[in-house]
């Protein structure tokens, strides 16, 4: 394909099987984060890993796809974003492979760590839908690429739990590979080429990233907002399959995974979230999506005192909680993309960079808090979590400034 698309000048219209390449790209991507969660119980036992061992998948998952974020994800400006996604795709499909393949636990961790890393296609993948959506309907289209993103995230669970109970979770990630290597063939054909936006050398290119979050205020509240969030989202979906599969529940993974449906309902609802940023601004959908986080958990941890939430509970938490975490990064999103339209892979690489810090964190410090609180802890953690997250969107209006808070 030798088409190039210029940063300032998208085409006036975005066909509909493009929109549906992104959006099925940035979900295909984003899945293949969260694929081991719902068989950490499985995977557990067949490498006779305790919790806290077994824990380590997903956290080095997570941290992995924070440092691709970091380090990988503000090329996107500096170089064609196309070959970006190609050589990101090979390298994810290649790990993939070796998850299936993995002898031991330790082979396994080096594999996570690099499927977070090369997964980070999925936010090239968002931006380029910026770039190439016409101004008067690049909300809708990243919204709908988002979604995408957000089913990906949440479907991969119930995708991933019934496949590893009927065929073993090694045939997942070998059709998790297999799903990648259809993507960068669809990509190769299917996407243009990009025109860089800048020609910074690589590190002076990495220094604008402090520069950025030393300029916008608005993109560090949102940046630790969303990861104190991510803490709470992560904590939850890294030890429920862990839960559920000791006693007294004795779930296998098809049940872990099941919990993704619920997941699933929050994110087709988030994208309502844009429309009431539209009319009363993100600030005001932050604040809604961080109080619904808090009350969720908290409701999840009265119910599991006892020992665990029952299961009804688990999966209305699951819908609140997830609605709650997505509206706030959709709304996070409107904030940042419009601080520098030229920047937006590194605004991009800032905000994604601090959520999945969060994410990996929450891997870890729930995994801990299962292994010593129980099911409350992980409850408790998310919660107390959530409500920092809330008390960073509610400081501005306590302080009477936007710009009082100040992290450096």
């Amino acid at each position: 394909m030798t088409s190039t698309t210029s940063a300032h000048k998208p085409a006036n219209a975005l066909p509909a099987a493009l929109v549906l390449l992104l959006a099925t790209g940035a979900g295909l991507a984003a899945a293949a984060l969260y694929y081991s969660q719902p068989m950490l119980g499985v995977l557990g036992t067949e490498f006779s890993a305790t919790p806290g061992a077994i824990g380590l998948v997903p956290t080095l998952t997570q941290l992995g796809y924070a440092l691709g974020l970091v380090l990988l994800a503000p090329l996107g400006d500096r170089f064609d974003r196309r070959r970006i996604i190609l050589g990101k795709a090979a390298v994810l499909c290649l790990a993939l492979l070796a998850a299936a393949a993995a002898p031991s636990l330790g082979v396994m961790l080096a594999a996570s760590l690099v499927i977070g890393i090369s997964a980070t296609l999925a936010q090239d993948i968002v931006p380029a839908a910026a770039t190439l959506a016409p101004e008067a309907s690049r909300g809708k289209i990243v919204g709908t690429v988002m979604t995408g993103l957000l089913l990906g995230i949440l479907l991969s669970r119930v995708v991933s739990g019934l496949v590893a109970e009927q065929a073993g979770w090694r045939t997942m990630f070998v059709a998790a590979a297999l799903s990648i290597a259809l993507l960068g063939v669809a990509v190769w054909r299917g996407l243009p080429r990009f025109a860089p936006t800048t020609q910074l050398p690589y590190l002076a290119l990495m220094r604008t990233l402090a520069t950025l979050w030393q300029r916008h205020s608005g993109l560090r509240r949102a940046a630790l907002a969303q990861g104190l969030l991510s803490v709470a989202f992560s904590a939850f979906w890294s030890t429920l399959a862990v839960m559920l599969h000791a006693a007294p529940a004795h779930l296998g993974s098809a049940a872990a995974g099941a919990f993704g449906l619920a997941g699933a309902a929050g994110a087709l609802a988030a994208p309502l979230a844009g429309r009431m940023a539209d009319r009363r601004g993100p600030e005001v959908v932050t604040r809604l999506g961080a109080a619904l986080v808090v009350a969720a958990f908290l409701a999840m941890g009265a119910g599991a005192l006892g020992g665990n939430s029952p299961l009804w509970l688990l999966a209305v938490g699951a819908v609140v909680f997830d609605l709650g975490v997505q509206a706030s990064l959709i709304a996070h999103q409107t904030i940042v993309y419009s601080l520098e339209p030229a920047a937006r892979s590194r605004l991009n690489a800032v905000l994604m960079g601090g959520m999945f810090v969060g994410m990996a964190s929450g891997a870890w410090l729930g995994s801990l808090a299962l292994a010593q609180w129980g099911w409350a802890g992980v409850c408790g953690l998310a919660a107390l979590a959530a409500a920092t997250a809330l008390a960073v969107r509610l400081w501005p209006a306590a302080g009477g400034s936007a710009a009082a808070l100040s992290i450096r």
